[in-house]
């Protein structure tokens, strides 16, 4: 942050996090270096200038290291897993912070690790309950049969910090052929704090994902999520799965921004999400 005659300079980063072998892939991430002297209204307006599923401000904390804000075009967040990781690289960078540390969001205070340019989030303990919809609704919410839902393991609502509706499908088939309706997202997941729905289905320690939300009328997919990772997890400890666990979540296939992350789930319960941090450009924004 630096000042002008009457303007003020911020720095940004833009990062992509959940990367793959390329620079181009994996979830694009916007970071404010230094967010003092934004308000709210300016942050929010700024998220949608990057037009970004979510931007990020880094701020002064009282009780971790950094402060993130966490903004989409329309709303701000509690928490969300690729800005987690996005933030806590930028903020090493710029604070000098080491490899190990945690953020404040509005969720709770999170803690994160790197190796190298991976770096990993520990996620909040889960909290979870069933959606109202039932097996037939949600089927045809996603646009399959009942068939293609999962013989074993229930849709919950799953919360480590962002609630999502969390949906296992039979195959890798019926996710690449989910189509959701918005109309019908809305209607069956009224339930929930906003219509969402994650979708997965796994093969061995492999699994597909995809996540979908509509957006004034229109239905969208985000690349790669993070906080749904971790609900993964926390669907894993609420059905009683055998831990410890490791997966590889693939995501973003049907976006063309291919993503890769990984979940583990320890013998106690604890959930961590993990996924490869790249920078790809560096700029000032004066206002």
């Amino acid at each position: 942050m630096s000042h002008t005659t009457n303007r003020t300079m911020y720095a940004f980063r833009l990062i992509n996090v959940f990367a793959e072998d390329t620079a181009l892939s994996g979830n694009p991430l916007a970071v404010f270096e230094d967010a003092r002297g934004l308000d709210d209204a300016t942050m929010q307006a700024l998220a949608l200038q990057f037009n970004l599923s979510e931007t990020t401000f880094l701020l002064p904390s009282a009780v971790a290291p950094v402060r993130v804000r966490i903004f989409t075009p329309a709303f701000e967040m509690p928490f969300a897993g690729h800005p987690t990781l996005g933030s806590a690289y930028v903020a090493r960078e710029v604070r000098g912070l080491g490899d190990a540390f945690s953020l404040e969001m509005r969720a709770g205070v999170v803690p994160v690790q790197a190796s190298g340019d991976v770096w990993t989030l520990t996620a909040n303990a889960p909290h979870w309950r069933s959606p109202r919809a039932d097996r037939v609704q949600l089927a045809s919410m996603l646009g399959l049969a009942e068939g293609d839902l999962a013989p074993q393991g229930e849709p919950l609502w799953v919360d480590t910090g962002s609630d999502q509706l969390v949906i296992p499908l039979a195959g890798f088939d019926a996710v690449r052929r989910a189509s959701p309706a918005a109309a019908a997202m809305i209607e069956h997941t009224g339930d929930g704090p906003r219509p969402l729905a994650y979708v997965f289905a796994r093969e061995g320690e492999r699994v597909l994902a995809r996540f979908f939300f509509p957006k004034l009328g229109a239905m969208l997919e985000d690349p790669g999520t993070g906080s749904a990772c971790a609900n993964l997890g926390g669907w894993l400890v609420a059905t009683g799965a055998a831990l410890p666990q490791s997966l590889t979540i693939e995501q973003g296939e049907a976006t063309g921004r291919r993503c890769r992350l990984r979940l583990t789930v320890d013998a106690g319960g604890s959930i961590h999400v993990s996924g490869r941090v790249v920078e790809i450009a560096r700029g000032t924004l004066s206002l």
